[in-house]
């Protein structure tokens, strides 16, 4: 209906508050030749019609180009009285697919989409998503130093209610407008946790999501390991990385674990790029759309280091860290190890419409590069190592990647491993050859 152009940002976040972008209005040119948004919200639901029709690729064996067409006519004929109304009819228009990561977000909702390039939200820190088999709220991970870590919020934890406010049959955005609010407010969550029911008061502030902590960790034996942890793939991820691996290098670490557990995804192109401070050679991801054009990503030989490298996943690792953790592990350029992971192997983009509105709509899949189709199968790791409840309970967020984590000591006698296994290879010292390497202790640094 109207002309313009709709910009937007790739995603392969787990939800819509696991990762986010800020994504520019559509503009609409006005018959003075000057630009104005539209608000006419028959408009706007032709935008998310049109939008489907393109670029949506069905996973769900729900979508027929013929129904949708119809569906339009039959929506376009009806008179809408509020913006609301409209916004109503476009959720319907979209919950015909069954893609719980296609969906309309109003100007609100849209707006509340602040994990993104400022690094920063105003709320009580937690990562939703609503749980594939049992429908509930559920609590991915709380972000390190917020008010609900410090509070004591733990990943799988059900959300109840919302001050006082039941969540059976909520969203994730509706969730994330009753609990994200002005910094000095308060919210109540009531959180279901081993079948007991508890009350968590929480005062919202002002939260700064920084993407990646590290430190060296030194064993009894003195062997320096880099431990990396990567929470999200937000637009700041690889420029942290790339930081934190350049530090760890000049302080002389032997090897590196990775740390992605928990971690539910973000931005697609960040996963590429910190898959090429990893990796030297080879596929890391190639994506399919529905008329199967292959968009191959691949390492581009300017990788920051070559030392061993372990990556800790589990069950919420989703999305760009199975992009990662997958490219990593069928390069062979790293060892899995932890539980597998979520399995979502969907590509969104985030669509701006004209009245400050917006959508996410599938616009493909990923496949590894052994072309595996991991959505709902997840990645398995190549040592399996599940922490026990009474464990994930007892540890506090300071306590990963250190001796007080199960899973980071088998991640630690992994690399060791490796380490002892690599300095083996390594070919003997020859008087009068040129053999530097051996000489001088092992191959030099990159």
């Amino acid at each position: 209906m109207g002309s313009g152009r709709t910009t937007f940002v790739v995603l392969v976040g787990l939800s819509a508050c696991a990762a986010t972008a800020v994504v520019a209005r559509e503009m609409v040119i006005a018959p003075n030749g000057g630009v104005a948004i539209s608000d006419s919200p028959k408009e706007v639901m032709d935008q998310a019609w049109q939008i489907v029709f393109r670029d949506y690729l069905d996973t769900t064996g729900k979508y027929n180009p013929e129904k949708w067409r119809q569906l339009r006519r039959n929506l376009l004929t009806k008179s809408y009285g509020s913006p609301k109304e409209a916004y109503e009819a476009i959720r319907g228009m979209l919950a015909t697919l069954s893609d719980p990561y296609t969906r309309f977000l109003d100007p609100r909702e849209f707006k509340e989409m602040q994990i993104d390039t400022s690094g920063e939200l105003s709320g009580v820190g937690i990562q939703l998503s609503v749980d594939k088999d049992t429908k509930e709220l559920v609590v991915i991970a709380p972000i390190e130093g917020s008010p609900a870590s410090r509070a004591g919020v733990q990943p799988k934890d059900v959300i109840v209610s919302i001050d006082g406010k039941s969540t059976k049959g909520m969203s994730t955005e509706d969730a994330v407008k009753l609990i994200r609010g002005r910094a000095g407010t308060s919210v109540k969550l009531e959180l279901r946790r081993k079948g007991q029911n508890i009350d968590v008061p929480l005062t919202r502030e002002l939260i700064e999501l920084h993407a990646v902590t590290h430190q060296v960790n030194t064993t009894p034996e003195g062997t320096k390991i880099g431990y990396v942890r990567l929470r999200q793939f937000n637009a700041n991820a690889a420029k942290d990385m790339r930081a934190a691996i350049r530090d760890l290098e000049s302080q002389g670490v032997q090897g590196y674990v990775l740390d992605l557990r928990s971690n539910p995804g973000g931005l697609l192109m960040a996963s590429v790029e910190i898959a090429r401070q990893w990796l030297n050679e080879g596929v890391i991801v190639s994506t399919k759309t529905r008329e199967g054009i292959q968009d191959v990503r691949r390492a581009t030989g300017r990788a920051l280091t070559s030392r061993p490298l372990v990556v800790l996943v589990n069950e919420g690792s989703a999305s760009a860290s199975e992009i990662l953790s997958g490219a990593l592990q069928e390069n062979n350029r790293a060892v899995l190890v932890g539980q597998k992971t979520f399995g979502k192997g969907l590509v969104q983009s985030v669509r701006g419409l004209s009245d400050g509105s917006g959508m996410t709509v599938t616009i493909a899949k990923y496949l590894t590069p052994l072309n595996h189709d991991i959505h709902h199968r997840g990645i398995v790791p190549d040592v399996p190592v599940k922490m026990t409840d009474a464990e994930a309970e007892r540890l506090k967020l300071e306590d990963l990647g250190t001796r007080k984590d199960s899973q980071y000591r088998v991640a630690e006698s992994t690399l060791l491993k490796k380490l002892r296994s690599t300095a083996s290879a390594q070919p003997a010292y020859q008087p009068g050859t040129a053999n530097l390497p051996a000489a001088l202790g092992g191959a030099p640094r990159p």
